[in-house]
């Protein structure tokens, strides 16, 4: 339903912001916000306003104040900096994001966004799509709409957010060295109709062309192919260790035994040599994008 105050202004419901409800698995988020918003709930009420009269002045219906204030919906950050204003919080709330921003996405997601940052080398073999630090929105969208049985539309909104964070280690500085493999066949399907596919694999070569990414692409016709047991991606870190992990090795666990990694390794640089030099895989997608 729409809410609408005293001066004819539509504020804000649910149905505006999809996706930004608390993951109740997770511990540290569900603490974050619930202590995010008692300390909102207690300043709104030692200024003493209602949360109708609070809510109106920051653009927002009453009941989605109740709710974040209950830790039951995340803030995003226009809340929190406009929230700091009216309650005269002097920065303390609108600080609050640097840990809310954290608990927008999925704890998996977080975990793994985090070895990505402290990564001084990531290599990646992705077989069945194109990989999620190479995602567009849209294609990632498509992606999660597709899911059998299907997610919310909450959900695929956080999850294509979580996706798009993660793909800030392309702005790292110093800048880690990321090395990609694609199959030849996800870049071949037009996921998300025609356009989308065509912004994807624009993307592709965009990201392709920096000086710290090598992009690769494994063609269909080789006759040998020593990545058939699946997906592989390797993190290695400033102190020199590494962790691994593979589809088809060690039961898909992440792995950081210097022996294992050795397999992980010789599988990845062997794939590598298989697929498609750099300069002929951005030919070959300007090809692709050519037969539209």
């Amino acid at each position: 339903m729409t809410t609408v105050d005293g001066d004819g202004v539509r504020l804000k419901t649910e149905a505006d912001e999809p996706g930004w409800e608390v993951d109740p698995d997770d511990e540290w988020g569900v603490a974050v916000i619930a202590t995010v918003g008692r300390q909102l709930k207690l300043r709104r009420e030692a200024v003493g306003m209602r949360a109708a009269e609070f809510g109106a002045a920051v653009g927002y219906g009453e009941d989605l104040v109740y709710k974040i204030e209950g830790g039951k919906r995340i803030p995003r950050q226009e809340y929190l900096d406009r929230a700091d204003e009216i309650l005269d919080a002097g920065g303390l709330i609108a600080a609050a994001w640097e840990d809310v921003k954290k608990v927008r996405y999925p704890k998996k997601v977080r975990e793994l966004g985090k070895l990505e940052e402290k990564a001084v080398e990531i290599g990646v073999y992705e077989c069945n799509s194109v990989h999620g630090l190479l995602q567009t929105s849209d294609h990632a969208r498509t992606l999660f709409e597709a899911a059998q049985p299907p997610y919310s539309q909450d959900d695929v909104e956080r999850m294509v957010a979580a996706r798009l964070a993660r793909q800030s280690v392309f702005e790292r500085d110093p800048a880690p060295s990321i090395h990609f493999v694609l199959e030849e066949a996800p870049l071949r399907r037009r996921l998300g109709g025609t356009m989308v596919w065509q912004q994807q694999l624009e993307h592709l070569l965009e990201v392709g062309r920096l000086r710290n990414v090598t992009l690769q692409v494994m063609p269909t016709r080789v006759e040998v192919h020593s990545g058939l047991d699946g997906r592989i991606e390797l993190l290695k870190f400033a102190d020199g260790t590494a962790v691994g992990r593979s589809d088809g090795a060690f039961n898909g666990r992440p792995v950081s035994d210097p022996r294992q990694l050795r397999i992980l390794e010789l599988r990845y640089g062997t794939i590598r040599a298989q697929a498609l030099p750099p300069w002929e895989s951005l030919a070959f997608i300007e090809q692709l994008l050519g037969e539209t």
